[in-house]
């Protein structure tokens, strides 16, 4: 019952957020989840809820506009662009 009502207050918290706020969010819970099971520790779940959460973040920033991707140029420097 516990983990319903924390499940319910979470989808209730992200649904006034923003794409990128719901990305950031979402992103750095799944992280932490999966650094924590696989490293058995709380260090890793706290590297894994960085890294997710960054990754969360870009792909909800990506989402934002829409019609444009986000590209790589020759150099490796991301930048966006009307998709093609």
């Amino acid at each position: 019952m516990r983990k319903l009502v924390i499940a319910v207050g979470m989808i209730g918290t992200l649904a006034s957020c923003t794409q990128t706020e719901r990305g950031t969010a979402i992103g750095a819970g799944t992280g932490a989840i999966i650094g924590g099971v696989v490293s058995d520790s709380w260090g890793g779940a706290a590297i894994g809820a960085v890294a997710g959460g960054i990754m969360g973040n870009l792909i909800g920033r990506s989402r934002e506009r829409d019609g444009y991707c986000i590209y790589r140029d020759r150099y490796g420097r991301r930048f966006e662009a009307r998709c093609q």
